[in-house]
């Protein structure tokens, strides 16, 4: 049955007007950034379809063009509108944590972080400039990687942090395994960091490593002292 078929006030497009879009279930989300199905299918069917399909609402936003149009009635008019509401969610997120907010709650530089950088497809390194008081002044994807490793440099590091004036630093990275374990690897390239930071008098607070649905930091286990 097509949803303009259903009974009054049913239809999820109705019930978020009516009781708002937490009420709503994740098929029902998606089904009004689809607006339509296909003949036969209305878009809340067809959004239940996608999400079995890719396991989860953050698996399918965060899977490429090429695999989600591989979906029945799916096509780049339909991923651009998944892409933007997506991409709206993340700059809400930025305006949060915008020039100046002060980094004393641990939880909102955690929920940040997830939300730029949990649901890529690749690894981006990312750098929170902070100032003398902890005040962000700025965030920067600093590098962009493979499925596996992004290459650091130190020395471009420190050069963003001399052209912004930073004070002190936070660094990131996500794993787009969704395990956020950090490797061998990862601890070698933070002491690389540590040291290269020292030598201009700035210290590295953390790097934080962002999986699927944690974020593992250095410095809560004691590998920046």
């Amino acid at each position: 049955m097509a949803i303009r078929d259903w009974p009054e006030g049913e239809g999820p497009r109705e019930k978020m007007l009516q009781h708002g879009a937490g009420g709503l279930s994740d098929a029902e989300l998606l089904a009004v950034l689809l607006r339509s199905g296909l003949p036969g299918q209305n878009a809340v069917d067809m959004a239940r379809e996608m999400l079995l399909a890719f396991g989860s609402l953050r698996q399918l936003l965060a899977a490429p063009v090429e695999q989600v149009c591989r979906l029945p009635g799916i096509g780049p008019v339909k991923f651009a509108q998944l892409q933007a509401a997506a991409e709206i969610s993340r700059r809400i997120s930025r305006e949060k944590l915008q020039r100046g907010t002060v980094l004393t709650n641990p939880d909102l530089t955690r929920d940040y972080l997830m939300r730029q950088l949990a649901d890529r497809a690749y690894e981006v390194f990312a750098v929170l400039l902070l100032d003398s008081q902890h005040r962000v002044i700025q965030f920067v994807e600093l590098f962009r990687g493979t499925l596996d490793a992004a290459s650091v440099y130190p020395r471009e590091v420190v050069r963003l942090v001399l052209e912004k004036q930073a004070a002190a630093v936070i660094v990131c990275h996500n794993h787009p395994s969704g395990v956020a374990e950090p490797s061998l690897a990862d601890r070698r390239i933070t002491e690389r960091l540590k040291n290269a930071l020292t030598t201009i008098d700035v210290p590295l607070l953390d790097h934080m490593v962002v999986g699927d649905c944690e974020i593992v930091s250095f410095a809560e286990r004691g590998w920046l002292e």
